[in-house]
Parts: C-alpha cells; sequence; structure tokens
C-alpha cells in the first residue's frame, strides 16, 4: 500500500513537471523568435533600359529580368527607365505597345505599379515597383531646377503578419544636372525623412558616395552596402566603374543587413543589387 502510494505520487509529480516544461517550451518557442529576430524583408532595385536589351539592341530584356527576380524572389523591386505602352516599346515587341511592368508581374507573378515621370513616345516613362504583396501606390514628381528629364518618385506601404510595417520607394535621379540631382534629394528626403514608419528605398541615383548629393540622403538613411561593407560598382556591366544604384534605409530603426549582392546579368548596363534586411520591432 504504501509503496503505491509513494509511486502513484511520484508518478503525479513527474507528469506535472513534464506538462510545466512543455508549457514552457511552446512559451520559450513563440517568444524567442520575436524576441530575437525581426521581419526578414529582401529587395531588390534595377535600372532595367526601358525593356530592351542594352547589349543586344531591338530585343527585349522582360524574359532576362523576370529570370532574375524569379530566381532570387525579393519581396520588393524597385525598377528604373520604365516604359508604359509607348512606341518605343512597340519596335522590341513586333509592333505592339507594351505595359512593361504589367508584364513584369505577370511574368513573375508580383503586383506591380507604374509611376509616371514623363509623357514620351505616346505613352509613359518613370518608375516601377513590383510587390509580392497586394498595395496602393503614391507617387510625386520631383523638382527639375535646371531643367532635362522629369523624374518621380514612387512608394507603397505594406504591413506584415506580424503587424510590422514599411514603406518601399523607388526612384530614379537625374543623369544630366547635379544641381537637379540634389534638388530632387531634398525633396525625397522632404517626402520620406519624418515617417514613423521604416522606410527601405532603392533606385538608380546617378551620384556617387563623394557627391553632394549623397552627403545630404545620408542625413537621414542609412546606405545598407556601406553598413555591411559590400560597396561594389553597379555600373555598367560591361566595364563596372561607379556605385550609382543603392538600397537606403532609413535611421532610428533597428536594421540588420544579412546581404548585399550585385548580381553579375547584362539584360541591362546597370546591374541589379539585391538586399536582405531584418527589421526589428
Amino acid at each position: 500500500m504504501n509503496t503505491i502510494d509513494v509511486f502513484t505520487n511520484e508518478y503525479k509529480v513527474t507528469k506535472k513537471q513534464i506538462r510545466w516544461v512543455a508549457l514552457l517550451t511552446f512559451i520559450c518557442s513563440l517568444y524567442i523568435p520575436l524576441a530575437s529576430f525581426g521581419q526578414e524583408i529582401k529587395v531588390m532595385t534595377y535600372n532595367i533600359y526601358h525593356g530592351e536589351e542594352y547589349y543586344s539592341p531591338g530585343e527585349k530584356n522582360l524574359e532576362k529580368i523576370s529570370a532574375i527576380i524569379n530566381k532570387y524572389k525579393p519581396d520588393f523591386v524597385a525598377m528604373q527607365e520604365v516604359d508604359s505602352m509607348t512606341n518605343r516599346t512597340a519596335t522590341i515587341n513586333n509592333g505592339v505597345k507594351m505595359d512593361v511592368i504589367k508584364e513584369l508581374a505577370a511574368m513573375t507573378g508580383m503586383y506591380g505599379f507604374f509611376g509616371k515621370a514623363i509623357p514620351y513616345s505616346e505613352g509613359g516613362y518613370g518608375e516601377g515597383v513590383l510587390s509580392r504583396f497586394p498595395s496602393k501606390s503614391m507617387s510625386y514628381n520631383l523638382p527639375t531646377p535646371s531643367g532635362g528629364e522629369g523624374r518621380a518618385l514612387l512608394m507603397i506601404e505594406h504591413t506584415f503578419s506580424n503587424g510590422q510595417k514599411i514603406i518601399f520607394a523607388g526612384t530614379h535621379l537625374c543623369h544630366q544636372f547635379p544641381e537637379n540631382r540634389l534638388a530632387q534629394t531634398k525633396a525625397v528626403c522632404n517626402i520620406l525623412k519624418d515617417s514613423t514608419i521604416p522606410v527601405v528605398m532603392g533606385g538608380d541615383l546617378n551620384f556617387t558616395p563623394d557627391s553632394p548629393s549623397y552627403q545630404e540622403i545620408t542625413k537621414y538613411f542609412e546606405d545598407v552596402a556601406k553598413m555591411r561593407g559590400k560597396a561594389k560598382y553597379t555600373f555598367s556591366f560591361d566595364e563596372p566603374s561607379s556605385r550609382i544604384d543603392y538600397i537606403f534605409v532609413s535611421k532610428g530603426h533597428k536594421w540588420r543587413i544579412k546581404n548585399v549582392k550585385v548580381i553579375k546579368e547584362n539584360a541591362s548596363d546597370h546591374m541589379p543589387v539585391l538586399v536582405t534586411l531584418e527589421l526589428k520591432k
């Protein structure tokens, strides 16, 4: 009798201990990833040369571009030199005008957004964004005090399943006049700098790290390639000699830069930049 009672009591205690251990393990499995890790975000920026092969004029490059995206599977892609229903696209598409972003969205299974910077060739020319997630886009025209080609800032907002929000933005700054680039940089900063939502911005910014425009943008944003120590040339594909394509993240947030890669592909004269980030709350 005593032996059975002792065994029964010991068994009950052991069972309770097992239940508590199981409960604590479950709680820890929920808490530790949230406490130690953040939201992983994979982004890309790519100047796509209006959908035409730079090194094989007259041929479309959309198959190459979509293959790169499908291989690396970024969550968001900022694209520059994007045509929408221009006569220029018809010359590389058997006489049929193309909405380049719509075509790429279909080829990658992503959502596409277009921000028109200027009317061009009986259509539009400007910025594009691809996103894994549905969203609404906002587009802003940027100043051109010295004249030249108009530019735009295109942005979307997304809330991840854990409640974390981000703004993803893309732009293409003036290639002609330093005065335009600086004015456009200041305009972009003024639009985004006061956001309480973390911002990731990519683009062909046409400035180098020793320029006044770079000094201006880094007042408010971090250069992820510099943060990671992976600052490599992005232009041009055949003769890499400068870094003018960037991903920036807003200051004041907990970013971890997991990887920065300049992808050696020749669909355009620019090479795509792929960045994997982690954002903690």
